[in-house]
């Protein structure tokens, strides 16, 4: 399996709801480095999985719609606790979207899997893996 990874980084605000989070049920400021692989069997005729440069644009767009933004006020989050596993799910689906309506390249339909991670810091992080 060959994959590609591309890099970048956004800042959001939230809160969320349930004892769990102690702390972090007010609303607090979150800053992730996020990265997306993207993976496939065989290269393609070019030899590569995926064009980086269209796959760091789209990861660029992709975190545009969420960094700055209190997610709290974001109908798409509506009634959901937007933990770093929720979000580099968004953030996975997102990309799949793009991949199959060829925003990342028509060699990019050939992708059989995307894995996002977010790191919260240099020690803790969260991915979310998909099939495409």
């Amino acid at each position: 399996m060959f994959s590609v990874t591309v890099r970048d980084h956004m800042m959001i605000a939230h809160s969320f709801r349930g004892e769990v989070f102690g702390p972090a049920q007010r609303l607090h400021g979150a800053t992730f480095v996020v990265d997306a692989t993207f993976r496939r069997p065989d290269l393609d005729a070019d030899g590569i999985v995926v064009d980086i440069g269209l796959a760091t644009e789209q990861l660029r767009v992709v975190l545009g719609e969420l960094t700055y933004r209190n997610l709290d006020d974001e109908a798409a989050f509506a009634g959901v606790n937007t933990t770093t596993e929720v979000l580099a799910r968004t953030i996975a689906d997102r990309l799949a979207e793009r991949a199959h309506a060829g925003q990342l390249g028509a060699g990019a339909r050939e992708l059989t899997g995307i894995t996002v991670t977010l790191h919260e810091s240099h020690i803790a992080w969260a991915s979310y893996e998909r099939s495409l």
